[in-house]
């Protein structure tokens, strides 16, 4: 009799389809945060791991100086520091909002949301070289590193939200329409006498 019914079907299909969208959220939220962790964890031994120099440049506290010295030393150089710099937060503009899960949310906050905290891990990645030896303070990374994180956000996630979005309407849509069109006529319930 509980397999006839058509009001158990659809509790049954919304539990099912419900848990199935819901594990798939899970997994995202759970892939994103370990390599994220993963990522934190590599960044943190490139940039804070002391370093064996013979000397030391001072401490780059003027916007865009770094940069301008970079490009006076060539090329290929001004690529690889420069690109460098660019590169090593960037993944984070892909992992924050994987961590995160969501795929209906606003592209702007979104953005905004990822680039302050790539900019906050950037900011807390120079305050920390202070007291690593060898390792140099320069405001222009934290201008790059945020930069890095933005371009690789703009770059990947409006895309990949907006396919994810287009896929769970298209696999929410039959449901809906199989689930209307299968549930038959509204049972009835018949009236019952009353009692003399």
């Amino acid at each position: 009799m509980r397999g006839t019914d058509p009001a158990a079907g659809r509790v049954l299909g919304c539990v099912r389809q419900g848990s199935g969208g819901h594990g798939a959220a899970i997994r995202f939220r759970a892939t994103g945060a370990f390599l994220l962790v993963a990522h934190l964890l590599l960044v943190a031994w490139l940039t804070l791991r002391p370093l064996d120099v013979a000397w030391v440049s001072a401490a780059n506290l003027q916007p865009f100086a770094g940069i301008k010295a970079d490009l006076a030393l060539g090329p290929a150089q001004a690529a690889r520091h420069i690109g460098g710099s660019l590169l090593l937060l960037a993944p984070l503009g892909v992992l924050l909002p994987l961590a995160g899960g969501r795929v209906h949310v606003s592209p702007l906050g979104s953005l905004v949301r990822t680039v302050a905290a790539g900019a906050l891990i950037s900011l807390g990645i120079e305050l920390l070289q202070t007291g690593v030896p060898g390792q140099v303070v320069d405001i222009d990374s934290l201008f790059l590193n945020t930069l890095g994180v933005a371009l690789a956000h703009l770059a990947v996630v409006p895309a990949v939200r907006a396919r994810l979005r287009r896929r769970t309407d298209v696999d929410h849509r039959p449901a809906l329409l199989r689930e209307d069109t299968s549930q038959g006529p509204t049972p009835t319930i018949p009236r019952v006498g009353i009692a003399p």
